[in-house]
């Protein structure tokens, strides 16, 4: 998976060790992490303080699951700093697609057994979501869609058998993200 900037200075190499994401997903950890510290923070430590005030701690039900709730919040927090913290953002609009599939892609599938479309989006593993429609890059389809054109047609191996679709439309970089289009990616 390589994408190369349009100024030609760079290569940006998705590896197995990268974890790529829009823009949208990093300001939604964001807000996560402003909730986990300013709202989910306080109310264990107060929720600690009321058990602490019932007295022996080693019998008190109470008092261990907050500092256990207390433990998952901490945890979490930190994982969400450290992505923050060492998150790439890579311009996506200035990667030459040459109108192929690629990250970030809108795609919009027909099904050629059911005449059903089908809609999803190419988007890094912690974003991903098949229910939603959101496919992570590594995923079977998404592997196979990645550099076909609309009109193009894809055959992908599912565990319920081979599945075929059609390419009706691939709309890179849609405007359903509010800020520039970018890639994040974690090393």
């Amino acid at each position: 998976f390589f994408f190369q900037a349009e100024d030609g200075i760079r290569d940006y190499k998705v590896t197995g060790v990268q974890t790529c994401a829009l823009p949208i997903w990093l300001e939604k950890i964001k807000i996560e992490l402003q909730e986990r510290i300013s709202i989910t923070r306080p109310k264990i430590v107060n929720a600690i303080a009321e058990a602490r005030a019932h007295g022996d701690l080693k019998e008190n039900a109470e008092y261990h699951a907050a500092k256990e709730e207390q433990s998952h919040n901490e945890r979490r927090i930190q994982e969400i700093e450290t992505t923050i913290a060492t998150a790439n953002i890579v311009d996506v609009t200035k990667i030459k697609s040459d109108n192929k599939v690629i990250f970030g892609s809108t795609i919009i599938l027909l099904d050629i057994e059911n005449n059903q479309k089908k809609k999803y989006k190419i988007v890094g593993k912690d974003e991903a979501n098949a229910k939603e429609g959101l496919l992570f890059y590594k995923s079977p389809i998404a592997l196979e869609l990645v550099s076909k054109h609309t009109g193009d047609f894809v055959s992908v191996k599912t565990p319920a058998g081979e599945k075929n679709y059609e390419i009706i439309r691939s709309e890179e970089h849609t405007s359903e993200l509010q800020s520039p289009c970018n890639l994040v990616c974690r090393l």
